[in-house]
C-alpha cells in the first residue's frame, strides 16, 4: 500500500509526536543520564534506583504494593515487555484466550511461539463494552486456555472496562487457575470516568502481568521505555527472556521512569483536554455519514470505525483511503479474524490537518458507498 501512497499522505496509524511532544523533563533528564557514563550498563530488570521509584510511583496508580527488585522490570518499550512476558508464559502447543478485536501483535507473538489463539468476541455494547463472558468462560473450561491476554483500555477499539467486567474476568481467572496478562498501555488516557486495574482485585496479584508504558499518552515512544508489573515466579521467568534477548532497557531512558507518574499531573490534564477536544471533533465529522457506525470510547485516542455496510473488503477500503483521500489507516482484519468491516485510525493530531484528513475521509467513504449502491 506504501508504495501507492500519494505525496504528503497522512499517517493515522500511530501518534503526532510533533503535535503532542513529550514532556517537558523528558530531555533534560535524558541528558542529564547519559552525561553520567556509569549510568550506560544496568542489570537486567533496570537501574536499582529507577526500579526504587517505578515500585513506588506504580504501586500507587495501580493500588498494590510492589518489591522494586521482585515484582518490576523495565523493558525496550511495552511491545518488548509483550514479547518477553508470552515468551516467559508459552509454551509450544499451548491455547491462549484473546480478545477480538485487540492488539495486533499480541497473536502473531502467540503464533509465533508455537501456541493456538483462541478468539474471544468485544461486545461494544454502549456505555457496557464487555468481553463475551461464554465463550470466555469455555476457552477456559473446555478449550484448555490457562492464559488470557486483553489490551486494557482495547486496542484498537478504545474501551474501558467497568469495575463489574473487571471484577467477572477476575471470577474466571481464579475459578479455572488462569495467569491473565494485560496490557495497560493507554490507562492514564482516560478521558472519562474512573479506570479499574486487574492486579488491584482480590486474590490477582499473584497470576496477573500488567504491561505498562510511557510511550503514547506521554509520546515517549522513541525512548523505548516498557514497564512490566508481575508475581516474583514470572518476574524470574521475564528476566530470563531478556536477558537474551535485550539485556536491558536502554539504560539512559530508564530515569525518565522517575518523573512519571509523580510529577506529571497537571501536564497530563492538559494534554487530556486536547485529546477529548478532538474525540468530539472526530465524531462531529463522521456523524455526516449516517451508515456509518463509531462508538466514541472512553479510552485511547484511537476511532474504531465500523464500516461493514459497505460491504468491501477492508484492505480495499484502506487503499482507496490511502490513494483518494492521503490517510493510510490500520485495517480491520489486523486486530482479529471478527473484526474486518473495520478500520482504525488515531485521532491523536494536530487540530487543522485533522478536520481537513477527516473531511477527505468521510468524501472517500461516501463515494465508495454511492459506488457500491450503483453496482448494486
Amino acid at each position: 500500500m506504501l508504495a501507492k501512497a500519494p505525496a504528503g499522505f497522512l499517517d493515522t496509524t500511530h501518534f503526532d509526536t510533533v503535535r503532542f511532544p513529550p514532556p517537558p523533563w523528558a530531555d533534560e533528564t535524558f541528558g542529564r543520564a547519559a552525561r553520567d557514563g556509569a549510568l550506560a550498563y544496568t542489570g537486567y530488570r533496570g537501574h536499582p534506583d529507577v526500579l526504587k521509584n517505578v515500585a513506588d510511583s506504580t504501586g500507587k496508580f495501580i493500588g498494590i504494593t510492589l518489591r522494586p527488585g521482585e515484582n518490576v522490570i523495565l523493558t525496550p518499550g511495552t511491545q518488548g515487555g509483550l514479547f518477553a512476558s508470552l515468551s516467559a508464559l508459552v509454551q509450544e502447543g499451548d491455547r491462549v484466550a484473546l480478545m477480538d478485536p485487540d492488539y495486533l501483535f499480541s497473536e502473531r507473538i502467540v503464533r509465533f511461539l508455537g501456541a493456538e489463539p483462541g478468539h474471544v468476541p468485544l461486545h461494544l455494547d454502549a456505555g457496557d463494552p464487555h468481553p463475551d463472558f461464554d465463550v470466555l468462560e469455555a476457552e477456559f473450561a473446555n478449550r484448555g486456555a490457562r492464559l488470557f491476554v486483553f489490551s486494557h483500555p482495547n486496542n484498537p477499539s478504545g474501551a474501558v472496562f467497568s469495575e463489574a467486567v473487571i471484577g467477572r474476568i477476575a471470577e474466571l481467572a481464579k475459578r479455572y487457575d488462569v495467569t491473565v496478562l494485560v496490557d495497560e498501555l493507554y490507562s492514564r488516557l482516560i478521558h472519562e470516568g474512573s479506570f479499574t486495574h486487574l492486579a488491584a482485585q482480590r486474590g490477582m496479584f499473584e497470576r496477573t502481568v500488567t504491561l505498562l508504558g510511557q510511550s503514547k499518552t506521554e509520546s515517549l515512544s522513541g525512548y523505548r521505555l516498557g514497564v512490566v508489573v508481575a508475581p516474583e515466579k514470572i518476574a524470574t521467568r521475564i528476566e530470563d527472556v531478556l536477558s537474551v534477548t535485550a539485556l536491558r532497557a536502554p539504560a539512559y531512558a530508564q530515569h525518565l521512569l522517575t518523573c512519571w507518574l509523580r510529577d506529571d499531573h497537571a501536564w497530563l490534564a492538559e494534554r487530556m483536554t486536547a485529546f477529548t477536544a478532538l474525540r468530539t471533533l472526530t465524531e462531529q465529522k463522521l456523524r455526516q455519514l449516517p451508515w456509518l457506525k463509531w462508538q466514541p470510547q472512553r479510552g485511547t485516542a484511537y476511532a474504531w470505525v465500523d464500516i461493514s455496510a459497505l460491504e468491501l473488503p477492508g484492505p480495499a477500503v484502506a487503499e482507496a483511503l490511502l490513494t483518494e483521500a492521503g490517510a493510510l489507516v490500520s485495517p480491520g482484519y489486523q486486530f482479529g479474524p471478527a473484526s474486518g468491516g473495520h478500520f482504525r485510525v488515531c485521532y491523536a493530531r494536530d487540530e487543522t490537518e485533522w478536520s481537513s484528513a477527516l473531511d477527505r475521509t468521510v468524501r472517500t467513504l461516501d463515494t465508495l458507498k454511492k459506488r457500491r449502491g450503483a453496482v448494486a
